[in-house]
């Protein structure tokens, strides 16, 4: 329903295309595994859920309301389809006293006059007949019809929104009534709208007279093709315990997922690190663990599917045939990826699962260190957990999640307390230098390559373990469970330097696959990269170890490296080549850039700024990187002073422009494009960024400001949130424009808009749209402050002739008059 949202909320353009639309029907193809409404953990339980299904809906924006739309749906479904009557259900909403909503009576009397007994006619609560898109928005009550495939002549009004695989829904008709606001209030839309979806998959079902989703001609087909590949038992429609090895659950898991990844891949989303990409990159993994452990298949199963796919669907999707190729490529360059994963994973378990005392929960440290260092989705934790019995320490898990968040919020500062691993202290500086321990090679932290397909490739790296280093001292050997610096002979793993934070992962020692060394945070010293681990086993100086980086915080890391550049490089086209940068700071969630400015950045300014970033992410420019003599970096035009701080040779990054070329004597390619020494990390192509916001301006000091940015996901995220925030204001000020005469009214419009203005100021969004929507939202508040005055005084005005019309044998006196602005009287918001 997003793309109907404006209409909806009354914002939408009075001449665009969308306000003219009164009535639409649609197909459209959905993925539920993540959000509000996430199926992706009940797939494959049941026979009626997936991750992705053909949504079929009608609309009316302004035009039928509850009346029609359940009258063409009932037409539909019992006369053009010809379903039994009988067999049909119908939900409504019930009522929901604490705020204030009372039972939705007139959709259950349109449902008894069109005949439906009522016995069949039920009402239930806000979670089951109350449908919201997200916490805010529009929303309404929903009416929902349901199927008994049983039938019989029984009466299955108790099996009703129980999740019996044998009474399901099939339609949910939405009416469009209120918006829910950022604080929780519903306020009635301008006008009534319906939105309504049925599932083709459920809808079929019923039309083929089968019991199972699994059981119409949109999945046999890759049911039989899954039967030919893994040469298993047949797949039989089990359930529950009599799924006995859940075989039959894995069919319905591979038959699903294959097809969601067909789909979405063929949409331009890849299986990835973040956002949309991440929860497709579950739903690969959950279906490669299904295909090898379940099913036993060889390497390869799930993208042969990919042609049986694209003959079932391919006649209303096209671009499949197209793009089948690429879709098995990018399928099975990920399987291959996460197998080996899967397999270290799995003896992890087995391992702890061994060595666990009897009725006690999965260590939650343990599993803590699967999901981050191996990307094990939590839900296939938990699944594997299930199969032997076993379940995980939620609560531990859980808060050893908050203890990361709370990590990554804290900055810089985060992990100061954890240096006394990482920071080598002079004596044992000099002890490592005149015992020759060579300094670290980590140059291998530069060699990532792009793939085929875009994705970027981390190959691990061998290592010898020379040192340790515990309690300010150095060591051959550190004990199980210790806190320790690990000192290698070569490392892939980037140290905290140029602002850039250190990498994150987990090294193993070789030969030994079931235990992971986490490596929380990296220091360079003296020359020495040190990795802080926490010894799980007894590790000692000669151990062989390979190290892995945890890929998605490098590549984070490396996107918004990146992007600080683009930054740089925009501010001074916008601001002027004096603007000189003062400092930064790279995390995998953000980025920070202080910068010197002769005053506030203003709207347009930021605006600029942006565009200038996003218009260099379009050209997709390649990221030039070499290193140089730091003689030959001096004559690089227009690059930041270069000090005695920097080694020799130098790392010179370069946008679009190879470094060879800004090297030449009298170039000025370096002032029409980024060019900076940097050490850091950095993506090979500017494309990657995706978007860049600005989510935050300040003056640190006079002269000095900060900006914070986002990337990726989060600056879209940030943009929604931000058109979500627009669009609200928009409403509040059409409703103040209809200038009410109700002092109540008025009042809840100006506690509104506070309440907005609370949500504007401290909500991730762009900046430039912040300042915009506060200056909105500033005249709003004098607006309403007004106009409540005046009309407090109107009435004021007029009560005190109406007290003399009607006591005039009464001697008016000043303290008769109590109709004062300050006891007006005040009503609560509505709902």
């Amino acid at each position: 329903m997003n793309q109907f949202k404006p209409i909806f909320l009354g914002t939408a353009h009075p001449r665009s295309e969308l306000a003219q639309h009164r009535r639409v029907v649609n197909s459209q193809k959905c993925v539920r595994a993540g959000g509000k409404h996430n199926d992706l953990e009940d797939v494959g339980r049941d026979t009626f859920h997936h991750t992705f299904f053909e949504m079929l809906g009608n609309w009316s924006f302004g035009d039928y309301f509850k009346e029609e739309a359940c009258s063409m749906a009932w037409e539909l479904l019992t006369e053009v389809y010809e379903i039994p009557r009988d067999r049909l259900y119908v939900t409504y909403f019930g009522g929901d006293s604490s705020l204030g909503l009372s039972a939705d009576e007139e959709c259950r009397d349109v449902w008894l006059r069109l005949g439906v007994p009522a016995s069949h006619v039920l009402p239930f609560p806000l979670k089951d007949n109350f449908w919201e898109m997200g916490d805010t928005g529009p929303c309404g009550p929903c009416t929902e019809v349901h199927y008994d495939h049983v039938g019989g002549g029984r009466n299955a009004a108790a099996l009703v929104n129980q999740g019996s695989p044998d009474v399901v829904e099939i339609w949910n008709l939405v009416f469009m009534q209120y918006s829910r606001e950022v604080e929780g209030n519903l306020l009635p839309l301008p006008q009534h709208h319906v939105d309504t979806g049925m599932g083709l998959e459920r809808l079929v079902t019923v039309l083929q007279n089968k019991r199972s989703n699994y059981d119409t001609d949109l999945f046999t087909p890759i049911l039989d093709a899954i039967h030919k590949g893994c040469g298993g038992p047949r797949y039989q429609g089990l359930v529950g315990d009599a799924d006995v090895g859940r075989v039959n659950m894995a069919y319905r898991v591979v038959a699903d997922h294959v097809r969601t990844l067909c789909v979405c891949i063929t949409d331009g989303i890849y299986p990835g690190l973040s956002g949309a990409e991440l929860v497709l990159r579950r739903i690969l993994r959950r279906a490669v663990r299904f295909c090898s452990e379940v099913l036993h298949a060889p390497p390869g199963l799930l993208a042969s599917l990919v042609p049986t796919v694209v003959e079932v669907l391919g006649d209303a999707y096209p671009e499949l045939t197209k793009n089948a190729d690429q879709i098995m490529d990018i399928i099975n360059e990920n399987e291959a990826a996460f197998l080996s994963s899967l397999e270290r994973g799995r003896r992890i378990i087995e391992r702890t699962v061994q060595q666990m005392e009897p009725s006690t929960n999965f260590p939650a440290e343990v599993a803590w260190s699967i999901y981050g260092n191996l990307g094990f989705p939590l839900d296939l934790i938990d699944l594997m957990l299930e199969e032997k019995g076993i379940s995980l320490d939620s609560a531990g898990f859980n808060k050893l999640a908050l203890e990361d968040a709370k990590r990554k919020a804290g900055g810089p500062q985060a992990g100061q307390l954890k240096d006394i691993n990482t920071c080598l202290d002079v004596h044992s500086l000099a002890q490592l230098r005149s015992n020759n321990v060579p300094a670290t090679d980590d140059s291998p932290k530069y060699a990532y390559t792009l793939g085929q397909h875009g994705q970027y490739e981390f190959n691990p790296c061998q290592a010898t373990v020379l040192m340790l280093y515990r309690d300010q001292s150095l060591q051959e050997e550190v004990g199980a469970g210790q806190r320790c610096g690990v000192i290698l002979d070569r490392t892939n793993f980037y140290a905290e330097q140029g602002g850039q934070a250190s990498d994150q992962g987990y090294m193993i020692r070789l030969g030994q696959q079931d235990i992971l060394f986490p490596v929380e945070s990296v220091r360079l010293c003296g020359g020495y990269v040190i990795h802080e681990v926490t010894a799980l086993e007894t590790l000692r100086a000669g151990d062989q170890v390979q190290l892995f980086v945890d890929e998605a915080q490098r590549l984070a890391c490396m996107t918004n490296h990146t992007a600080t550049h683009l930054l740089n490089f925009a501010l001074r086209h916008v601001l002027g080549g004096n603007t000189e940068q003062r400092g930064s700071h790279v995390t995998a969630e953000r980025l920070r850039f202080d910068f010197d400015t002769k005053g506030p950045v203003t709207v347009e300014q930021l605006q600029q700024v942006e565009q200038v970033v996003q218009d260099v992410i379009k050209r997709n420019e390649v990221v030039h990187m070499a290193e140089v003599p730091l003689t030959l970096a001096r004559r690089v035009q227009g690059l930041r002073a270069v000090d005695e701080g920097y080694p020799d040779p130098v790392r010179i990054v370069s946008l679009g422009v190879p470094v060879e070329s800004v090297l030449t004597r009298d170039s000025e390619a370096a002032m029409q494009t980024s060019v900076e020494l940097c050490c850091g990390t950095h993506l090979l192509q500017t494309g990657a960024v995706e978007d860049l916001a600005i989510i935050s301006e300040r003056q640190l000091v006079k002269g000095i400001s900060r900006v914070i940015a986002v990337t990726g996901g989060q600056a879209k995220q940030a943009r929604e949130v931000g058109q979500c925030l627009a669009m609200e204001v928009d409403s509040v000020s059409l409703r103040m424009k209809q200038r009410s005469t109700s002092i109540p009214e008025m009042q809840n419009l100006s506690k509104e808009v506070g309440q907005l203005t609370k949500v504007v100021a401290s909500t991730a969004m762009p900046q430039w749209q912040r300042k915009e929507l506060q200056t909105i939202l500033k005249a709003l508040q004098r607006t309403a402050n007004t106009a409540v005055k005046k009309l407090e005084m109107q009435q004021s005005s007029t009560s005190v002739p109406y007290v003399h019309t009607l006591h005039t044998y009464i001697p008016i006196q000043p303290t008769l008059c109590t109709c004062s602005p300050s006891s007006a009287p005040v009503f609560p918001p509505p709902g």
